[in-house]
This record gives C-alpha cells, structure tokens and sequence, in this order.
C-alpha cells in the first residue's frame, strides 16, 4: 500500500508508514513518520516548482529570440540563431554533469541555489544586450550560454525525486516533473504572448538605462521568478531518501561508512547497455522537439507572411493550447501506465511523433509568398518569378502595404519551388507533437530512474540530462542550416527517418529496459 493511501488514518499521530511491524526493532532508519512524509512531499513540490521555473527561463523567450535578434543586431542571419538556441544546451550539457556530481557529495540545497542565482543574473544580462555598440548579438549568446549553464539543475532535481520515492511512487513523481517541465517550456511562449501587448518600444527607465518592451519583460519576470525559487530552497527544501519500498534511509552526503560497499556493488550490477540505450532514445526525443520548437517561428513568418510580433503572439497561443493538451495527457499516463507499462507508452509515443512530422511535409502545387524586401536588397533578375502573373501582384502588394518586409525570403532558394505547409498541416502537427512529446519523455525519465535502482542517481541524471541537452545543440543548429539550404521538405524528411530508426532500435533492446529491482529479484526479498 501506498504512503498516500495510509495517512488518512494516522492525521495526528507520529505513527510510522511503510515499514514492516518489526522494522523498528531493526533499525531506526527504516519507517517513516507522517512528520517525515509531509517534509518529504514539501520537498519533492518545491522540485516541482525548481523544474518549472528552469524550462521557463528556456522557453519564456524561445518565440521572440530571432525579432529581438534582428533588433539589437542587423548581421545576424538564421544560421546565428540555431547556435543563440543552441548555447542555452550547451551551457547545460556543461553544468549536468557537474551540478550532479556536486549534489552526490555536498547538500543538494548548495547546487540548486548556486545555478538558480547564475540564471537569475543571466537573464539580467539578457535584457541589457540591446546596451552595446556593437557586437551585440554575442553577447545575447554569452548570456543565454548562463542561463542553460544554471538550467544544469535539472539533474539535480532528478536524482532527488528518484532517491526521495519508492518504486511505486516513482512513476507518478516523474510524470508530475515532467509535467512542470513541459507546461514551462509550453506556458512560457504563453507569456512572451501577453508580454507582445508591451510592443517593441515599450518604455525605458533611463536612471538604469532598461528597455522594458516585449523582448525584455519576459526575462525580468524569470529572474523574479527565480529569486523567489531561491527562497522556497532556503525556507522550504529538506533532504530526504527513501529506498524502493518506500523505507526512509539517510542521505547519501550522510550515510555510513559501511554503506559505500552495498552502493558500489548495486553500482556494479547496472544494466549499462540499458542505460547507453535509455540515453540515446532521450536524445532522439529532445532532438525532434527541439527542432520543432525552433523552427515554429522561422516557419510560420515564412510560409504564412506573417510579421515578427503576429508569428510570437500566434505561436504562442497555440502552444498553450497545446500545454492544456499536455497537462490531460499527463494525468493520463499515470494511469495507463499501470496496465500497459512504461516501454510500451515509451514506443507509442515515439510512434505520434513520427506522424506528426510525416504529416508537416510540403504537398500540392501551391508555393509560398516571396519576401519583396528581400528581392529587391538582393537584384534577383524579374525572370526568376515573373513566370506567374499573380505572384508577382501579390509582391507588389506586400511592398506597398507593409512596413515590416514578409513572406518567404528570397536568399532561401527553395522558396521558389517548394510547395507551402498549409495552416491545418501546421496546427494537426502541433496537437501530435504535443501528445507524443510528453509521454516519451515521462517515460524515458521514469524508465531510466527504475533501471538505475536504489543508488545514488546523481552522476547519472547528469548524464542522461547532458544528453538531453546534447541534442538541444544538434537539433536546432541541424534544422537552421538545414531549412536555410534545403528547406522544409528535407529537414522534416530527415527528422521522419531518426524516428524510424530510433523506434528500430528500441525493438532491439525493449527486453532490456526493466527496473533494476525487478531484473535481480530484490524488491521481492525486500518485501518478503
């Protein structure tokens, strides 16, 4: 049974939950009180909370980055962008493993304040980049480089919640992370959203010399966000462990000499090819949403002529369309998962996203509107689209009617002959990508705490975190150089063939992918 299920019956008393009759007598590490299961939970919620507000300061700017880049720089191109979106993962990919060590060794308290603080003064930088005289769109680069530097506690919140619950409260505790993961990294667009009502001038405080507009309100209210997360940390958080039945056992910064062998030895029976395998099927999965998610913007001005603040705003209400999507969908796995498994979703999952993809790839015969601006800056001869009368019409009107150049840039050759992504393809795409992404990644962060079993995790959601990361560096540099050239087609055709390959691969090693306590039968001796 459950600790949840059994504190109804024991509110007022310090009666202990989930150990055996004579535990007690044994050692008095191995029940738990009510006081001890309301400090632990306390704990895990302020994780909750570490994690949403990590994935927002990621997120939060994610549809303004390329408007607000062109602002402050005019010789940044696309390609600039994927490495602006790329640095924040490689900051991470950094600080995982090294914020995972240190909470293995040290209070978990001293990593997560210490990154919270280098994100919070981060995102400082971030709105003050507009300052410089030149060479401004590096420094946007350094300060996003900070901000994914400090996002590197995300490894430090996964080992705690997998070392602070039991086997059976595990699944649940990891989806309830990934679901404040997710609704940061779906909520945040929301708020860049209603921070576009500020408009791209805003006002400025002279005294400090801030431009409060809609590309630096958003990165303030993060910070802020950020020093109250600091304070719930000092006020709030407590170390706590429990083993995979649910028994309290001290941390590891405090467990007993004699306890190093037993680690060591559960250290060594580690599955390690189902580890490789788990951390290479994150990869894929953080691969394929992070180029979703970088090219949204980029796509949607470009195949619908729509301007910079239309294609935030727009992007932004369907993402968090997509974020009251994902919450159902968490609730869902919870369940479904007791009676299919968590392979099973894990495979389902990576099976929506390829659909989705499939179904953006361009069709028909109608083509996108070109950028005028674009044309005209570059002298590209009248013969190149002059073969169609009503193009050339719809040119004409764009360069007399709008102050902000739209449309498909004419730099983009591809423009010229490959066939617009309907809105509908665009939206059904959105509600897939939405519905698979967050049962993958539940999943493979449920999937790979089990198969690590009752050690200490931090190392290794380093890693797995690295990993992650790792693929927020590859996907969005790959789909910027890649839709520049090649545009849509190839990019999403390529994307449809790692799904394929990656649902191959886990048939290959489903048979592996099972909790360490059910692979050496000792969560059944345990219990006996």
């Amino acid at each position: 049974m459950a600790a949840a299920d059994l504190v109804p019956e024991l509110e007022g008393q310090e009666s202990p939950l989930l150990g055996p009759p004579d535990a007690s007598s044994r050692d008095e590490g191995v029940v738990e009180t009510l006081h001890h299961y309301r400090s632990r939970w306390r704990s895990i919620r302020i994780m909750y909370l570490t994690m949403f507000f990590s994935s927002l300061g990621f997120s939060i700017v994610i549809m303004s980055i390329w408007p607000y880049l062109k602002q402050v720089d005019k010789t940044a191109d696309a390609s600039f962008l994927g490495w602006i979106i790329a640095v924040y993962s490689i900051g991470q990919m950094i600080a995982s493993p090294f914020f995972g060590t240190w909470s293995n060794y040290r209070p978990r308290r001293e990593p997560l304040i210490v990154s919270t603080g280098i994100s919070v003064a981060a995102n400082c930088l971030y709105a003050y980049v507009h300052l410089p005289a030149s060479h401004n769109k590096y420094y946007m680069l350094v300060a996003r480089a900070l901000v994914g530097f400090g996002a590197g506690n995300v490894a430090v919140v996964r080992s705690y919640i997998a070392g602070a619950t039991s086997l059976s409260e595990r699944t649940s505790a990891m989806a309830n992370t990934s679901a404040c993961q997710a609704l940061g990294f779906i909520l945040g667009p929301v708020f860049q959203a209603l921070f576009t009502l500020i408009g791209e001038k805003g006002v400025t405080w002279k005294i400090i010399q801030l431009q409060l507009n809609m590309y630096t309100a958003p990165v303030l209210f993060g910070a802020a966000l950020g020093i109250i997360n600091i304070v719930l940390i000092l006020v709030i958080f407590r170390e706590h462990g429990v083993d995979d039945v649910g028994r309290p056992c001290r941390s590891i910064n405090f467990q007993a000499e004699e306890n190093d062998e037993v680690r060591q030895d559960n250290e060594g029976n580690i599955d390690h090819v189902a580890v490789v395998s788990t951390n290479i099927i994150f990869f894929v999965v953080l691969f394929v949403f992070a180029v979703f998610e970088t090219i949204a913007t980029p796509l949607s001005m470009d195949m619908y002529s729509w301007t910079r603040k239309k294609a935030v705003f727009i992007n932004g209400l369907i993402l968090g369309a997509i974020g009251i999507e994902s919450v159902i969908v968490f609730l869902a796995v919870k369940i479904i998962s007791k009676k299919t498994g968590e392979r099973a979703l894990l495979y389902g999952g990576l099976v929506i996203i390829l659909i989705g993809f499939f179904v953006l790839l361009p069709w028909g015969k109608q083509l996108p509107n070109i950028q005028w601006e674009d044309i005209k800056n570059h002298s590209v001869p009248f013969v190149t689209f002059s073969e169609s009368f009503t193009s050339f019409r719809t040119l004409e009107t764009l360069s007399n009617n709008s102050s902000e150049a739209t449309g498909c840039p004419v730099v983009q050759s591809w423009c010229f002959y490959t066939p617009v992504i309907h809105l509908g393809q665009y939206i059904t795409t959105d509600i897939l990508i939405g519905l698979g992404y967050p049962i993958c990644n539940v999943m493979s962060y449920t999937l790979y705490s089990k198969i690590l079993g009752p050690k200490p995790q931090g190392i290794y959601m380093g890693w797995l975190t690295a990993s992650g990361s790792g693929a927020r560096i590859v996907g969005p540099v790959f789909v910027s150089q890649l839709y520049t050239r090649q545009g849509p087609r190839w990019a999403f055709g390529l994307i449809c063939g790692i799904v394929v390959l990656s649902l191959i691969f886990l048939e290959v090693v489903y048979k592996r992918l099972v909790s360490f306590s059910v692979r050496y039968g000792r969560l059944l001796e345990q219990i006996e």
